[in-house]
């Protein structure tokens, strides 16, 4: 008989399952060849790895440690 810390382990594995699907479903449109913000051309590897990706990995990087930062 599962006691209640397997079962809410089992239910937070399943919710984590939920929100990773969810987030990779949002993912719509093409990848853009030149990143959004520098004009820089973003590699074909990164644009088949992700789709819909519009970022070079440096600005990615910048938007995510800002928004980590500065919530609005």
């Amino acid at each position: 008989m599962a006691d209640w810390i397997d079962i809410a382990q089992a239910r937070e594995e399943n919710v984590l399952e939920a929100q990773i699907e969810n987030a990779r479903g949002k993912i719509v449109g093409a990848s853009a060849h030149f990143c959004k913000d520098c004009d820089a051309p973003i590699p074909e590897a990164r644009r088949t790895a992700i789709a819909g990706v519009q970022c070079c990995i440096h600005c990615q990087q910048v938007r995510e440690l800002t928004r980590k930062h500065f919530r609005a």
